[in-house]
This record gives C-alpha cells, structure tokens and sequence, in this order.
C-alpha cells in the first residue's frame, strides 16, 4: 500500500546492550517519516512461545498457576513455554509448525500439567506484543488431554496444575484474575 510507505521507520543504527541466550535487548536509533532522529527507542527479541488451551476428557481447562515477575504476582494462565530453536528463517512455514511449534505444545503441556493429547489444533500465530518485541506466540488447542505423569519443570520453573470448568475460565478473566494478555485473546478466539 502507497499510504504504508510513508508510516515505516528507517533503522539508523542498533546498540546491542543485553545479548544472551533469554533475550537479545536493543537501543536503536530510528529516522521517522517526517525525517526527524528519534532515539532511543527500545525493543527485544525472545524466544518463540506456545500456549496451549488444553481440556481433559471431562471438558475442564488444563491451567498453570505461577508467579510472574513482570507483575510480581501468582497468575492462573494457560500451560506455555519457549521454543527451544533459534532458526527464525522459516518461521512462518508448515515445517516449523509441525517439526518445531508443534513438538513444543505437546512438550510443554507434559512437562506442566503431566497430560497429553492425540488432537492438537493449531489456532493462530500472532506476535506477543509488536511495539517492542519480535517474537511470536504460537497458539494450540489440544482436546482429550490424559494425565501420564507427574509434572516435570524446568530449573527455575514453581507451578501448580489446576482444572477449571470453561465458564471459570470466563469469570475470572471478566474479574481480572486471568491476566496474561495473549492467553485471554487465545481463549476468546477458541470460543468463536
């Protein structure tokens, strides 16, 4: 489109000030439309993530209780973790669906609830929040989930599995105790 021509930033220069293997932190200097230097203007790359809205035989959601450092609270979220590749190129391909998002749901919904799933849904992809980052979550749903065994968590990983009934689900994100953004539009967008 003619009129988005006008709208991009032109990078001017980046200054790496955090790169290890959690994040890779930027200050940059961007040349805007109207020609003017802005900076510094501060943006991150991550790890690629999955969430998984996961339901048991029974119809209850599969969820994970654990403190979050960016809000310092205990939140109730969707069982969710890294992408543990670091090849971005073929991101948005059916091959990095099935041979890397994919086996990353079906090992992150193990590792925190000890359940799997035979029917695995891909939802949608959508970036986790595209004013400063570049990363992308990569949303599943998977049905029928069976419990196999006991949770097995990461190194720096405390959480608790829970179930919830779908219509809890609805109450406590109308009550503002689901918090975690790209989890609640999940849901919504699994419901439609």
């Amino acid at each position: 489109m003619k009129e988005e021509e006008n709208l991009n930033w032109k990078l001017v220069k980046t200054t790496h000030l955090v790169t290890d293997k959690w994040i890779d932190f930027r200050s940059n200097v961007y040349e805007l439309p109207d020609g003017t230097v802005f900076e510094p203007y501060y943006n991150f790359t991550r790890k690629n993530y999955v969430v998984i809205i996961a339901y048991d035989t029974e119809g209850n959601c599969l969820c994970v209780r654990q403190f979050r450092h960016g809000i310092g609270e205990v939140i109730t979220e969707f069982p969710a973790g890294a992408i543990d590749s670091d090849d971005y190129s073929e991101m948005f391909t059916q091959k990095y669906l099935d041979e890397v998002a994919l086996p990353a749901a079906k090992r992150e919904l193990k590792e925190e609830t000890g359940y799997v799933s035979d029917s695995f849904t891909h939802l949608f992809t959508v970036p986790d929040c595209a004013t400063v980052s570049s990363n992308y979550a990569y949303i599943f749903v998977a049905k029928n989930c069976r419990k196999v065994s006991d949770l097995h968590l990461d190194d720096i990983e405390f959480l608790n599995c829970h179930k919830f009934k779908p219509e809890e689900i609805d109450d406590m994100i109308q009550n503002g105790q689901f918090k975690q953004s790209v989890h609640i539009m999940a849901w919504l967008m699994q419901k439609k």
